[in-house]
């Protein structure tokens, strides 16, 4: 998978991508991501990209030319998607999308926001990982890549892992344990030692669903709520919870 990145500042996106999971994935040719810095396609010898907004106002805004310029020069996979408050939310669901396909590309804003006229002209869509104030895109950028570049095939070593984890099914992940068994007068709960394979099984759906249930209930009001299967497992198993908090 290919994904290209436009950006201001490529040595942050760039260091990120070369590290721990993606590294590896680059490393053996799994996901390929490509930075491109927009400053290389200003025309003037202060490497300008911002200008102030017509109508005035506070703050600076990335001007067309250079975006233009260096998406168009690197010919970049799509969609090509600008990173601001106004796209579609950015869950596991879309990341599961763009891991499908053979490789997106990213645009990072940064100041005010981008001219208008990259948004509609250029850009196929635009994302958003949630409803607060980043000082530009990079910061998304990292996080689409490293929710996207671990789902792509052949990147985690274990590939039951993706389906196990919170959100893989519109539930939080079930708790998790390793040695000691006993930790501070805290025991790891019993049926995860027994060796009973589909007991095990059952128990982890159950606390994945009680704790989805208490934690996040809009994920569940977002599933239709709770099958009489499921609600009959979380009450079979109620006795079996981990101890509580303190």
């Amino acid at each position: 998978m290919r994904v290209d990145v436009f950006t201001i500042f490529p040595e942050m996106v760039a260091g990120f991508a070369g590290q721990s999971l993606l590294g590896r994935a680059a490393a053996k040719g799994l996901v390929d991501v490509r930075v491109h810095d927009l400053r290389e396609h200003t025309t003037d010898v202060h490497r300008t990209v911002d200008d102030t907004p017509f109508g005035g106002g506070a703050g600076m805004v990335l001007m067309p030319e250079p975006i233009f310029a260096s998406v168009e020069t690197a010919d970049p996979p799509r969609p090509l998607l600008l990173l601001g408050p106004g796209g579609r939310r950015f869950d596991q669901g879309v990341a599961r999308e763009l891991a499908a396909g053979e490789g997106f590309s990213l645009l990072c804003g940064r100041y005010e926001g981008v001219d208008d006229r990259v948004r509609t002209e250029l850009c196929d869509g635009e994302l958003s990982i949630g409803d607060y104030v980043l000082g530009g895109g990079e910061v998304a950028a990292m996080v689409v890549l490293e929710a996207v570049g671990r789902l792509v095939p052949g990147v985690m070593g274990n590939a039951a892992s993706a389906g196990e984890e919170s959100f893989s099914d519109g539930l939080l992940e079930y708790p998790q344990y390793t040695k000691p068994a006993v930790f501070r007068g805290l025991e790891v709960p019993a049926v995860l030692r027994s060796g009973d394979h589909g007991r095990v099984a059952r128990w982890r759906r159950a606390q994945a669903l009680r704790r989805t249930v208490r934690d996040r209930p809009d994920l569940i009001e977002a599933r239709g709520g709770l099958s009489a299967e499921e609600q009959a497992l979380v009450e079979e198993l109620a006795g079996d919870d981990p101890p509580p908090r303190r």
